[in-house]
């Protein structure tokens, strides 16, 4: 019991000290997490709203297999981005293995299906409410499309911030990909694995401790993003 109270105040200290150590591996988690995550929404919302808009064959074999892939056991993408771009893959010329481009390649993978699956349902449904009218009025498609991510911001944030979270506790396949490299690929997830394996427990500690504070946080955004929607919704 001592050894488990000294190692929460050693991480508390750490944490209120701001070391130097600590602090560098989540600025790494936040970066990488941050990158993959723009780069994901800027890729995934144009997909999202092109299946909710059009009608095309294979449509919805396309939306289920995005849907599908929600789920990818993230051990399973990290050994497909290592056979990808390891110097013997297809990819081994950007000589990108165990470094950070690797690790935000491999959190891309991740969470584009997250964002492409949970926008194209919002934006289909609002695509059943305003269709009508924009036909009616002759809307450009352009213009339509500045609607409805005007119109479902809310939500859209929501997805943004549950791409987030998926990114920035993922373990498995970083650690594949990003080799855990001490000041170069070693992030919170990786690290707490690691440190606990090694019995240093003030620095998983502190890690762990940082990283429930940002799922506690993303959380307490999220539903006071739905609390709003649905006043809206019923005003």
């Amino acid at each position: 019991m001592e050894v488990f109270l000294e190692a929460f105040f050693k991480a508390f200290s750490l944490i209120f000290n701001f070391d130097v150590s600590l602090f560098e591996i989540v600025g790494l988690s936040l970066k990488i997490s941050v990158i993959s995550l723009l780069i994901a929404s800027t890729v995934g919302f144009p997909i999202g709203v092109f299946l909710a808009i059009n009608r095309f064959t294979g449509r919805s074999f396309t939306i289920s297999i995005f849907n599908s892939l929600m789920g990818m056991p993230p051990v399973v993408v990290g050994l497909i981005v290592y056979l990808l771009v390891s110097r013997s893959g297809p990819l081994g010329w950007l000589e990108i293995l165990y470094t950070p481009y690797a690790m935000i390649l491999a959190q891309l993978i991740l969470i584009l299906p997250i964002i492409i699956s949970l926008s194209t349902q919002i934006f289909e449904e609002l695509h059943k409410e305003y269709k009508d009218f924009f036909i009616i009025f002759s809307v450009p498609p352009k213009t339509s499309v500045i609607t409805y991510i005007s119109d479902s911001k809310d939500s859209l944030i929501t997805i943004f911030l549950a791409g987030f979270g998926r990114a920035v506790s993922e373990v498995g396949a970083v650690i594949i990909v990003g080799g855990n490299i001490d000041h170069v690929t070693r992030v919170m997830t990786t690290t707490i694995a690691l440190e606990t394996s090694k019995g240093d427990l003030p620095l998983a500690l502190a890690l762990g401790i940082i990283l429930l504070l940002m799922s506690l946080i993303i959380n307490l955004i999220a539903n006071r993003l739905k609390i709003k929607i649905n006043k809206e919704t019923y005003e």
